[in-house]
């Protein structure tokens, strides 16, 4: 029996986990994948506060597991399958076993949206990919796509036009959602190419590897096709909150708290990417976090 268990090691969770863990709870942490989410395998974070010239996502969120493993929180890999609460009990159904918790906090953070256009679960690890850190260093000296207007795939943008030939950034408006500072980045490197107005359409390629894609003008209906040996996919993200079920109160998938990160079920909070709110970036994943284990303790003492 833990006195709280946290569903993920991204920003919120590990921040969770640091103060339930000062608060001398029993914390558990399950990741199913890497600690840091998304922020883990960004290649530079430059608006955390304390590092003006910025700092990897991966040291940074390598600072924080060893903060929480010092204040005695413990990090199983595992993925929680299904939820169960009842008399004060919570029962967490994982691929390895079952966990039982006084309190759980809901830190799963989201996942990259897909294109969902022919041709991507095919070439999916065979030039479609989903994270420029993770797989950018594959595609060194060969042309490359990023696809979607926002922070993030301006960032991916950037970051391969120091790795690839050549970077086409397809975005299907003229106006971008990213910050100006990345924008004025990108607009000054001449190896950036933008194709604005175009969707993808469909994704094409041998038997092996996909070779290119065909772009969709949205004003003049033309279809282009542009060779490329990867394609970078940064169009949104998707709450990690398929197991939660019909547990908690949900949002367009995202989980609904009150100022507290409590959710519609006693003793469950939530913080980070997949709760409900307006801004996702790591320094309000950092409060959610703090706010949601303060919560917690609170709760627990009552």
């Amino acid at each position: 029996m833990y006195d709280v268990i946290i569903v993920g090691a991204g920003p919120a969770g590990l921040t969770a986990a640091i103060y339930t863990g000062r608060a001398k709870l029993k914390t558990l942490v399950i990741e199913s994948n890497i600690p840091g989410g998304n922020a883990g395998i960004t290649d530079m974070i430059e608006n955390y506060p304390g590092f003006p010239q910025g700092i990897n996502g991966g040291e940074l969120m390598a600072l924080f597991l060893e903060q929480a493993e010092n204040f005695g929180a413990e990090l199983v890999y595992d993925q929680v399958i299904h939820i169960t609460s009842g008399e004060g009990v919570h029962k967490l159904i994982t691929s390895g076993g079952e966990y039982r918790t006084r309190a759980i906090i809901i830190a799963a953070g989201a996942r990259r949206r897909e294109l969902e256009v022919v041709g991507e679960k095919e070439y999916m690890g065979k030039g479609v990919s989903y994270c420029a850190t993770c797989d950018g260093l594959f595609f060194q000296n060969t042309p490359v796509a990023v696809i979607g207007g926002g922070d993030s795939a301006v960032k991916e943008a950037l970051y391969l036009s120091d790795i690839a030939s050549r970077v086409y950034l397809v975005h299907r408006r003229e106006g971008f959602r990213a910050n100006e500072t990345s924008l004025d980045k990108m607009f000054k490197d001449d190896r950036i190419e933008l194709k604005l107005n175009k969707i993808v359409k469909r994704i094409e390629g041998d038997n092996t590897l996909m070779k290119n894609i065909v772009l969709y003008d949205v004003l003049s209906g033309q279809e282009e096709k542009l060779s490329v040996e990867g394609v970078f996919v940064s169009i949104g993200m998707l709450p990690a909150s398929e197991f939660l079920s019909d547990l908690v109160e949900l949002s367009n998938g995202y989980i609904v708290t009150d100022e507290n990160m409590m959710t519609s079920v006693t003793g469950i909070f939530a913080a980070g990417d997949v709760r409900a709110k307006k801004l996702r970036q790591v320094s309000t994943a950092v409060g959610d976090g703090a706010m949601a284990a303060a919560a917690v303790t609170e709760f627990l003492k009552e």
